[in-house]
């Protein structure tokens, strides 16, 4: 069981404390989510397996866990009673500490989650015709200070575990039910097994665009998504996955290589005055060097392009100047990309506005014009600070007693 240590981030000062693989819980027992098969395995045999055993056992955890998402070993109805109760007195099936849920007036849904020691994060699914997009989180808090970002206001507390990031998508499935019929029940036929596919599902695709910087994580968010594309588990294609990096230009390949998953980069600005201020990074990682990141990508083509975010900021990096030299950027660099442009979705005491919309469509075809793909994202979840750079967690933004009153007045009201 790994512990906390000390981690230094570039660009801040002091050693940051960062979580590792597990959590300890206070009753001794391990928590196997977020753990892969042959730890769990490892784990079976240190607590008295033989290996055989072990590797049977690990094998059908395995698959409760991440393809039937059961929260019960008695659910596990391939394994011999007697045995259950050995398990649930060693090891714990967890899922996030749910503190509060929203729903937004356009389906988007939000959730405040909080670790086992106690510090809390913020995921968001958001629902469209042909997809369902969950934002996972790979932080508490962030160290990047992004001046637009409301999350980026926020000091980073701690990176989130494996269990803590894969538990997002758990938590997501179970809210939308989207587990296979009968597995609470225990059923586990070919039937059964045969109805669980992505396809026609809710949630389809997985962001890792929540709070934090998920390359500033790596060993963490690599295990949580080698778990989310494992063929025996939650079996999602990686081609419906997207990491998005500010630029930590050092672990982009490994990014590629390693995990493999879509790239997105938070470039918000064409010049190194702007993105020096609004994206602080870039004083480390500058733009040109950022592109040939982007440019030595593995895996990157014309049927897996690189997306650029930019968020639209009134007079500061939406001039037709600005949509000229983004063009020419991403030809020079030959970048196989798409450009998804932001408004930008104000916070309380943000020290920008959103550029108009006549602007941003100005914007948008311009780049378009040029043949790059530019299309202006629909803010979604504005109603419950869900939208793109809103994460921020209730801890810091109202007190836990108005939160009990809240609980408490909506209780009253359904009577």
């Amino acid at each position: 069981m790994a512990d906390t240590t000390l981690m230094s981030i570039p660009g801040q000062v002091d050693p940051v404390p960062v979580a590792r693989e597990i959590t300890p819980r206070p009753d001794g027992r391990v928590d196997l989510i977020g753990l892969p098969k042959d730890q769990i395995t490892a784990l079976f045999a240190e607590a008295g397996l033989d290996a055989k055993q072990a590797k049977l056992r690990a094998k059908q955890v395995f698959h409760w866990l991440y393809h039937r998402g059961v929260t019960d070993f008695e659910a596990m109805t391939d394994i011999a009673k007697t045995m259950r109760p050995w398990l649930a007195e060693r090891f714990y099936i967890g899922r996030p500490e749910v503190v509060e849920a929203q729903h937004s007036s356009d389906g988007t849904r939000k959730w405040l989650l909080k670790t086992p020691d106690g510090h809390e994060f913020e995921m968001v699914f958001i629902p469209d015709a042909d997809r369902g997009t969950l934002c996972v989180s790979s932080q508490v808090g962030c160290t990047l200070n992004c001046t637009f970002c409301h999350t980026g206001t926020m000091k980073l507390v701690r990176n989130l575990t494996p269990g803590e990031i894969v538990g997002q998508v758990l938590l997501a499935r179970d809210a939308l039910g989207e587990w296979p019929k009968g597995s609470m029940a225990g059923l586990d036929t070919e039937e059964d097994r045969s109805e669980y596919r992505s396809d026609g599902r809710l949630l389809t695709n997985i962001v890792m665009m929540g709070m934090g910087e998920p390359l500033y994580n790596f060993d963490n968010v690599k295990g949580a998504l080698k778990l989310v594309m494992d063929g025996a588990g939650l079996a999602l294609s990686k081609r419906r996955i997207t990491l998005s990096t500010s630029g930590v230009v050092p672990a982009m390949q490994r990014c590629g290589e390693e995990i493999g998953v879509n790239l997105a980069v938070s470039l918000h600005a064409v010049t190194k005055e702007v993105r020096d201020e609004i994206v602080p990074i870039n004083r480390k990682y500058g733009i040109e060097e950022l592109l040939e990141a982007c440019a030595a990508y593995p895996g990157a083509s014309n049927a897996r392009r690189i997306t650029f975010e930019y968020v639209m900021l009134r007079d500061k990096n939406d001039s037709d100047e600005d949509a000229h030299e983004l063009v020419r950027l991403i030809k020079h660099y030959k970048l196989p990309a798409k450009v998804n442009l932001i408004p930008f979705n104000p916070w309380p005491g943000a020290p920008y506005e959103c550029s108009t919309p006549e602007r941003v469509k100005r914007f948008s075809e311009i780049v378009f014009d040029h043949g790059i793909s530019a299309p202006v994202r629909t803010p979604r979840g504005r109603d419950i600070d869900a939208a793109c750079g809103q994460l921020k967690t209730a801890a810091e933004k109202k007190s836990r007693a108005q939160r009990d009153r809240e609980a408490a007045a909506a209780e009253v009201a359904a009577g």
